[in-house]
């Protein structure tokens, strides 16, 4: 019963991962799944975050 619980908790972060890396490729991010993190990139990235409410909210609410 826990592995079951288990591999359930982890195909959901996993969705939620794909979900995130498809939103930011979306607004033309860079973005690299590894592991448990969504490493992105790309120039100016940090003012774009700030300034820019759709890169900020990709991904989420979509899960």
């Amino acid at each position: 019963m826990r592995a079951a619980l288990a591999r359930m908790v982890e195909q959901r972060a996993a969705r939620r991962r794909a979900a995130v890396a498809a939103g930011l490729e979306e607004v033309g991010v860079a973005v690299a799944i590894e592991g448990d993190a969504v490493r992105v990139s790309g120039r100016g990235l940090v003012a774009r975050w700030w300034r820019d409410l759709a890169l900020r909210e990709a991904g989420r609410g979509g899960l």
